[in-house]
């Protein structure tokens, strides 16, 4: 049995065997503009299409249904308002990555396709979406700049401050809003073998996703009722100021992927923006190597959200006790090179790494260990100017209250004041999540209980306030440097500090 449709304006046929539409348009038809970020559980927007000129959530939206009707994504809107959509993104900042804002430029064309729309109905459009990176101000930013002039800018400059932020060479341009980076499930042979985790150490492996998942067992992830808990507790000690911390995901939208050819190199899980260090060390791209070599064939290796968020690296937990002269004790799940995270800025706290029962660690998720201790030296001071000094040689001031979140940062030269901005005001989501309400709650065997993305605590487009970025031009630096990292822990120093220091992450604030 088939399912026809019109596609993009084109008379199209699929199996009537996919779970959803998103898997026949990516795995029979290969059209990869719609994004799977959580299929399929419809809670990122990454897939969003147009179906009879309406936004729909491809990865929640049966096969069957489509039968007879219009179906349209990125690539098939008019392609004038798609370009012009694409240049306001980059325009504003509002796409860093260029994994969720497929989904969210044809979100934006079904909106205009409504007539006028109002700040307030944008953000409620958005909440049907998701978005790591930009802190959603730009993307807002990029709504209102529609049919604007574009000013002239170096994107090479541009993509030099990205790559600088990012921390993988990474590109700006026209092309990314639009989805078309190269990302590794992108870019897979069409012959190739799938192979997911099996949930027993190995790899479960078979001629389609849908197959290859079936042969795993895999079961859609559930969102919990239990709450976020520090493991840790304070060394004994008189302490003037305490800090414990929770597991955190590092929530990047695009989960693990690679894809090898027999004898070849595997392509990288990071594509164009580096998942904030959670995919430093990801076994996908040796196990689509291992795998292509013994079956002889190309394959494709892919995780689902779930099995990110049970294997893949957390930002450590920590218990920290300082005293007023800055000296203090650091109690942190056991991780490699956190204790040089942490000492590299504040040098007389004391560090004591444990093994706890819980899901893998690493010092390379974004400023790991040194900004929890920065955030407490930090409210040492008090000051509700909050200024972090990161061991890039980046400096950040931030402050946050009833009018929103205001930072000055000073990182050398600019480069690209625009892409800079961006990534300021997406750490600043980032700090404030962090703080109030991101969080993930494992079970007793120390297993992640939260398994879908909304479960995380990201901020949402209606309760992220306005930030406000002054960029610090330091004629003496030789070198641009990572000044959004900076920004991370001075916000969250910040935001922490308005609240009074509670000890307890997340705080459970709303604002």
């Amino acid at each position: 049995m088939v399912v026809t449709f019109t596609l993009n304006g084109a008379e199209t046929s699929v199996s009537d065997t996919h779970p959803h539409l998103l898997a026949a348009l990516r795995e029979e038809l290969g059209v990869c503009s719609p994004k799977d970020g959580c299929a399929p559980s419809g809670q990122c927007g990454c897939c969003t299409v147009l179906v009879d000129g309406s936004a729909r959530v491809a990865c929640v939206t049966p096969a069957e249904r489509i039968a007879g009707r219009v179906v349209t994504t990125v690539d098939g809107l008019d392609p004038v308002e798609r370009d012009a959509m694409a240049a306001s993104f980059v325009a504003t900042g509002g796409s860093q990555c260029g994994f969720c804002t497929p989904g969210i430029v044809v979100r934006a064309a079904a909106l205009r396709g409504k007539g006028p729309v109002s700040p307030v109905g944008v953000d409620r459009a958005l909440a049907a979406h998701l978005c790591r990176c930009t802190g959603w101000q730009t993307i807002g930013e990029a709504w209102d700049a529609l049919g604007a002039a574009v000013p002239s800018r170096d994107l090479a400059a541009a993509g030099q401050r990205a790559s600088i932020e990012g921390r993988v060479p990474q590109r700006v341009g026209p092309t990314v809003p639009l989805g078309r980076v190269g990302f590794a499930d992108d870019t897979a042979p069409e012959n190739a073998l799938v192979a997911v985790p099996d949930g027993r150490g190995g790899w479960a492996t078979a001629e389609t996703l849908t197959q290859a998942r079936r042969l795993a067992g895999t079961v859609q992830g559930r969102r919990s009722t239990v709450g976020a808990v520090p493991p840790l507790e304070v060394a004994p000690g008189s302490w003037d100021l305490t800090l414990r911390t929770s597991w955190v995901e590092p929530a990047y939208l695009e989960t693990d992927a690679a894809w090898c050819l027999p004898g070849g190199e595997p392509v990288s899980p990071v594509a164009n923006g580096g998942a904030f260090g959670g995919k430093a060390d990801s076994p996908v791209r040796a196990a689509a190597r291992e795998l292509a070599d013994r079956h002889g064939r190309p394959v494709r290796v892919i995780l689902s959200r779930e099995d990110t968020v049970r294997d893949g690296p957390k930002r450590p937990p920590v218990a920290i006790g300082a005293r007023a002269d800055g000296s203090g004790a650091v109690r942190v799940v056991r991780t490699a090179g956190i204790r040089g995270a942490i000492h590299s800025t504040a040098p007389g706290f004391e560090v004591e790494e444990l093994d706890v029962q819980g899901p893998p660690t690493s010092s390379r998720i974004r400023a790991a260990g040194w900004a929890e201790a920065a955030i407490v030296l930090a409210g040492l001071q008090g000051s509700p100017e909050a200024t972090v000094t990161s061991p890039d040689g980046a400096v950040a001031t931030a402050s946050v209250g009833a009018e929103g979140v205001r930072i000055r940062v000073r990182c050398g030269p600019p480069l690209d004041a625009v892409v800079l901005r961006s990534y300021c005001i997406g750490a600043a989501h980032m700090a404030l999540g962090w703080v109030r309400q991101e969080g993930l709650a494992l079970g007793h065997d120390g297993v992640p209980v939260d398994l879908t993305i909304r479960s995380f605590g990201i901020v949402r487009p209606a309760a992220m306030p306005p930030v406000e970025v002054e960029i610090e031009v330091d004629g003496a630096a030789s070198a641009p440097v990572n000044g959004s990292d900076a920004v991370f822990a001075a916000v969250a120093a910040a935001d922490w500090i308005r609240q009074g220091c509670p000890p307890d992450w997340p705080t459970g604030s709303a604002g």
